[in-house]
Parts: structure tokens; sequence; C-alpha cells
């Protein structure tokens, strides 16, 4: 394989970050995505951010493809709404693992302020415990069980919350 083509290879598995209309990092898309996106006038490149981009060669084209990307138009996201407090969601949360042990067999769910105390099955409330933490907990609260949770549980957030977030994150440690 020639170095061109290696090098081609590699610049196509880049990925350019994309900004909402309003500067909220949203995701991140192949170098094709972010083309097509700049071509047809979807998006517009911003260059104020760190890295320059990448050149892509066509036979007659020769297009610089920068590192971030902003939507020129607003998208008809349809609204994210916080997912319902079940097993599945708040396996997910967890990481599948026991809140107060760390382990990762028969777990089951728990309410950190038992419904029998007038605990809520909300998502403040319910973690993923393993039959043997959520048996010993029985129907206490952890401080009077003295079983301390390993996270406080929240709800989830939005998807490009979390992009966002992550994406300055990173921003920062680059920098230092």
């Amino acid at each position: 394989m020639s170095k061109a083509a290696i090098g081609t290879t590699e610049t196509l598995r880049q990925s350019v970050v994309v900004f909402s209309k309003n500067y909220l990092p949203i995701s991140r898309v192949n170098i094709r995505r972010a083309i097509v996106l700049l071509v047809t006038g979807k998006a517009e490149p911003l260059d104020f951010l760190f890295e320059v981009g990448w050149k892509v060669r066509s036979p007659s084209v020769i297009l610089q493809v920068p590192a971030q990307i902003r939507l020129t138009m607003t998208s008809n996201e349809r609204v994210w709404k916080i997912p319902p407090v079940n097993r599945r969601e708040v396996l997910r949360r967890d990481c599948q693992t026991c809140q107060y042990c760390g382990s990762k067999k028969n777990l089951t769910l728990d309410h950190v302020i038992p419904r029998s105390q007038g605990g809520k099955h909300s998502w403040d409330n319910v973690v993923i415990a393993c039959q043997r933490c959520n048996s010993k907990k029985g129907s206490r609260t952890p401080v009077e069980a003295g079983m301390p949770l390993k996270t406080k549980p929240i709800a989830p957030v939005h998807p490009a919350i979390a992009f966002a977030e992550q994406f300055w994150r990173e921003q920062q440690i680059n920098l230092e």
C-alpha cells in the first residue's frame, strides 16, 4: 500500500465535532458526513478552536475539512424525555454494579429510602443492589444499616449534554 493511500485511509477515520447553532457540542461525525454537511450548506466551519483540520483531495477539488463545524439550521429533534424508572434503565445508569459492595451478580432494585418509610420510586431513590446487600439493608436507610452508597443516584441527563460535558473536559485536558 502506498504512503498516499495510508494517509487517505487514516484521514477518513478522523472525526469532526458538530456544534449546534447555539455552539453546544452535540456529536462527532466522520469526515464524509462533515463534507456533506459543509457542501450542502447545513454547516459552517469553526476555526476559532484549537485544531486546523484535514485536506481531503478528489480528482478535481481539494477540500479543507475543519476539526469542528457548526450547524447553520435548527434541527427538529424530537424532545428528549427522562426515561422511566425501570430495572433496565437503572442497571444502565449504575453500570450493572451493586451500589453498596460493587458485586455484579444477583442484582435487584433497592429503594435507598424504603417505601415503608415514605420513599418514592424515583431516579434519586432507586439503585442497583445485589441480593445479599438488599437483604442486609432490609427496610432501613443506608445510614441506619451502615452501608454507604458508592455513588449518589441521579436521573440520566440528555445525551447531548453528556457529550458536551465530555467534550469540554477533553478540551481542558488538552490545554494543560
